[in-house]
């Protein structure tokens, strides 16, 4: 099969092309059109205008702005990648009637900044917070107004996902634990799900290979876990002892204000992020195809992850 992924470079993408690679071929379109191992020939976005692409069996599509923990994006930035070019690359699967199958890469924020209840699915309303949720929302609402007939369109929300060559919230805390530092966080007591890319490569080469309903997806890891059994499971992976102290979250919380401000490794984002209680179902994903469980235990993709840090040079 001939794959079309967007945003090829990026944290997603290398992790699709190294697995997809082996059984597909991979064209990539990006801002940027270095030689990638595993990519046939990487496209820019005037070369889809111009014609110059050739043609996929399917659209993998990543590009996209991620959430600005540092506040320094503006709304139109958001609006311009998450929203303009996913209805650019969406308008040319319509087009072109040989692509029978379209991903698309949104986020559990495009509907629920926050879970109302125990667990998030795929029928909630769409209540998105913020430039970034709102997004990719107006993104996921378009591609509903045109699926097509016969034709594929699959729109993704993942959770938190992380593995190799990640550099979000994980990455930070894994910084921080393997200086030795214990974690302030032991007061915290949350459920969130993960999802651990191992296992998205799999949901993916799933999706690629089966036919499924059009429609949005949850996609997570089976089980949540808390940010303290994420802080054991972390330094269980770098043979550390953890080490959790219980910090008033008030006092937590008020430090984290502070690193709005000014450059601390903490602030109210990554704080949120980390400690929120939001839990997505992925039960729709496991019966679309046809499983009862991922490969990848959650505790087990944590460790996974935090190995592959521990490796770059």
């Amino acid at each position: 099969m001939r794959i079309l992924i967007t945003g090829v470079h990026g944290f997603m993408g290398s992790n699709l092309v190294e697995s997809l690679s082996k059984v597909h071929t991979i064209f990539g379109l990006d801002i940027v059109s270095p030689a990638t191992s595993g990519v046939e020939r990487t496209y820019s976005w005037d070369d889809l205008e111009q014609g110059n692409v050739p043609v996929p069996d399917a659209i993998i599509h990543l590009a996209g702005k991620a959430h600005d923990v540092q506040n320094k994006a503006v709304a139109e930035e958001y609006f311009m990648v998450n929203t303009t070019l996913a209805t650019r690359i969406y308008d040319y699967f319509i087009a072109h009637p040989e692509v029978k199958k379209f991903i698309f890469f949104s986020s559990v924020k495009a509907v629920a900044h926050v879970v109302d209840g125990d667990v998030l699915t795929e029928d909630v309303e769409y209540r998105p917070v913020g430039p970034y949720g709102e997004s990719k929302a107006a993104a996921e609402k378009y591609m509903l107004a045109h699926l097509i007939n016969d034709r594929e369109t699959i729109i993704l929300r993942p959770c938190m996902t992380h593995g190799p060559r990640n550099k979000g919230n994980l990455n930070l805390l894994y910084r921080i634990l393997s200086k030795g530092i214990p974690s302030p966080l032991g007061a915290f007591d949350n459920r969130r799900t993960f999802t651990s890319i191992e296992n998205m490569k799999f949901i993916i080469s799933r999706l690629l290979e089966c036919k499924v309903e059009s429609g949005v997806y949850n996609v997570a890891d089976d089980d949540a876990i808390s940010i303290n059994a994420l802080v054991e499971e972390m330094c269980l992976a770098m043979g550390r002892e953890p080490r959790i102290w219980r910090i008033p979250r008030s006092l937590v919380k008020a430090v984290a204000k502070i690193g709005d401000f000014i450059h601390l490794p903490l602030n109210t984002d990554r704080l949120e992020k980390l400690t929120e209680n939001y839990v997505a179902s992925n039960a729709k994903i496991k019966r679309a195809l046809g499983i009862d469980h991922l490969p990848v235990k959650a505790q087990d993709g944590i460790r996974h992850t935090v190995e592959s840090f521990s490796k770059k040079p």
